[in-house]
């Protein structure tokens, strides 16, 4: 479902054209790759006129990436919400059990096709285009915020939530990597047996 988004918060969904092409460019390049999404197959999934996409992305393709990039990073850290509220008694092995089994389940039932769109899109364009680069960073920027917040509300010291933020990240997008090299769910199962009671030691301070 395409959905419109401003800031890291999400507002009422919006199914227009422009919203629908972004929201599909992030469904091909995390598919895909960036170099091989082309505007026609975006516009194409998205079934939306290609005339439309001149109108709505001047800036042309690299334009539409970075976009479909920033939704990505706004898309995750939405996430992180979710499967807190999601959890009885949430903790950091549970909130990373969590991120991690979204995609053990995606992988079990569609394979290993898709990963996370915002490492392809570095992958593929970090050096060739400093605001595709930007975007990506800014987008995993935006899913840290949350995340770190999340962590602080568990009982996580304010001045380490954000590094294990960045931590719990890095290891779930190398895990994905693993993971969809091997055609095999173990790094992510790993990743939550040995990394999960790591980050619950660094629990230290009484929640209100």
């Amino acid at each position: 479902m395409a959905t419109k988004w401003e800031g890291c918060a999400m507002v009422e969904p919006r199914r227009g054209p422009r919203e629908r092409m972004v929201f599909s460019a992030a469904q091909l390049i995390r598919r895909d790759g960036v170099e091989a999404t082309g505007l026609r197959e975006v516009a194409a999934h998205a079934g939306a006129p290609r005339g439309s996409l001149q109108h709505y992305f001047p800036g042309g393709k690299e334009q539409l990436v970075n976009e479909a990039v920033a939704w990505a990073g706004r898309y995750a850290a939405d996430r992180v919400a979710r499967f807190v509220a999601g959890m009885d008694r949430p903790s950091p092995s549970g909130l990373l059990a969590a991120m991690a089994g979204q995609w053990i389940d995606e992988f079990t039932a569609s394979g290993f096709d898709a990963g996370c769109p915002v490492a392809a899109a570095t992958v593929d364009r970090a050096r060739a285009s400093a605001s595709t680069r930007t975007a990506a960073a800014e987008a995993f920027a935006c899913w840290t915020r949350p995340l770190a917040e999340a962590l602080t509300g568990m009982g996580v010291p304010s001045d380490r939530a954000p590094g294990l933020a960045t931590v719990m990240i890095s290891a779930v997008e190398g895990a994905l990597l693993i993971a969809r090299a091997g055609h095999d769910t173990r790094p992510l199962t790993a990743l939550v047996e040995e990394l999960g009671p790591l980050l619950d030691t660094a629990v230290t301070v009484p929640r209100a």
